[in-house]
């Protein structure tokens, strides 16, 4: 079994990046570990560039992923960590594999259609690419399994799909180049969303700082983030039932329930009838004795730059090695002569 698995080094990581993804990541490293597997986690650093973006912002936002994932429990002894632009093999797969990818398949991808919206002719081609890329990025490693939320089920078929094509174009029946990735559906992860509005995902973006939980955040300044959150002036329900209709309520029972892993049935088990005055305190130490340890760790990893280098120069290493049998078998299935 191997995982590979990527993620944007967007910067200023919060609590909504750490239950969505992170936490799974780390399951899955010692899932692998203990199953004889092997995951292979990466910066997408080249798809970052398929729009607009900060030369230079990018470069740092790399490094604070990259911290952040080691503060929450990624182990680069026991993964393999890297950025993409370190491993040059992504980007070639990619162009070799444009030449099986067919233009009505990227037409339809729906991510394309949303972030290129009316302006289709002025997006880049990195952008319309983009998921020939990512194919690329599963392909090279002869990955077996790639987590997939529902936004991104789509491209991991499309992966299938070029890895279908090209082994039936180029590859003797019984000797394919390329494995087909299967899914691996992580446990539902919780959606969290603004303490300053219930019907609103948890954001970076957002000009208030106050409306999300940072990975940076220390125990005081979580405390008062979770104190100051918007709510209702009713006390929480007894059943889930209840939080119908009250989508602040239901936000902060679920971030309860998401970091003490437990169920939003348990959580109004055990604070069902008590109002907000009891229920933040609550809420705010639990989370300030889960994330103080991540945001000291992240900080301390943060202030050390040639260490996170390292990390990054280690894993692009090993995952050039891991890479190289699979571009030259595609090389060669193309029929391009390489010195």
């Amino acid at each position: 079994m191997r995982v590979v698995s990527g993620i944007q080094p967007t910067g200023n990581l919060h609590l909504g990046n750490y239950l969505g993804a992170i936490r799974n990541w780390v399951a899955m490293q010692d899932e692998a570990a203990a199953n004889g597997g092997q995951c292979l986690f990466f910066l997408a650093d080249l798809h970052a560039i398929s729009q607009p973006h900060d030369p230079a912002a990018l470069g740092e936002a790399t490094r604070d992923m990259v911290a952040a994932l080691v503060a929450c429990g990624i182990d680069p002894a026991r993964s393999i960590l890297f950025n993409q632009a370190q491993v040059p093999a992504h980007a070639e797969l990619q162009w070799l594999l444009n030449g099986t990818a067919r233009m009505g398949w990227l037409n339809r991808m729906t991510q394309w259609k949303d972030k290129a919206g009316k302006n289709r002719e002025g997006a880049s081609v990195a952008l319309f690419t983009y998921p020939v890329l990512q194919a690329a990025d599963v392909l090279l490693y002869q990955a077996t399994h790639v987590p997939v939320g529902e936004d991104q089920k789509q491209h991991l078929e499309l992966a299938r799909d070029i890895a279908q094509k090209f082994n039936n174009d180029f590859a003797a029946p019984d000797a394919p180049v390329f494995t087909l990735p299967d899914p691996l559906i992580p446990p539902e992860a919780a959606r969290i969303m603004s303490l300053r509005d219930g019907s609103a995902k948890m954001s970076k973006s957002d000009p208030s700082d106050m409306s999300r939980i940072n990975l940076t955040d220390d125990a005081d300044t979580i405390i008062q983030k979770v104190r100051k959150a918007k709510t209702d002036p009713e006390p929480l329900p007894v059943d889930a039932a209840g939080l119908d209709g009250r989508p602040e309520a239901a936000n902060l029972v679920g971030i309860y329930a998401a970091i003490a892993d437990s169920s939003v049935a348990a959580v109004l088990a055990e604070h069902g009838g008590s109002g907000f005055g009891a229920f933040k305190p609550a809420l705010g130490e639990l989370l300030a004795h889960h994330l103080s340890p991540i945001s000291a760790r992240y900080c301390d990893l943060r202030a050390d730059r040639e260490a996170l280098d390292a990390i990054l120069a280690r894993g692009a290493a090993q995952a050039r090695e891991l890479a190289a049998p699979t571009l030259d078998a595609t090389y060669r299935a193309l029929g391009l002569v390489r010195g």
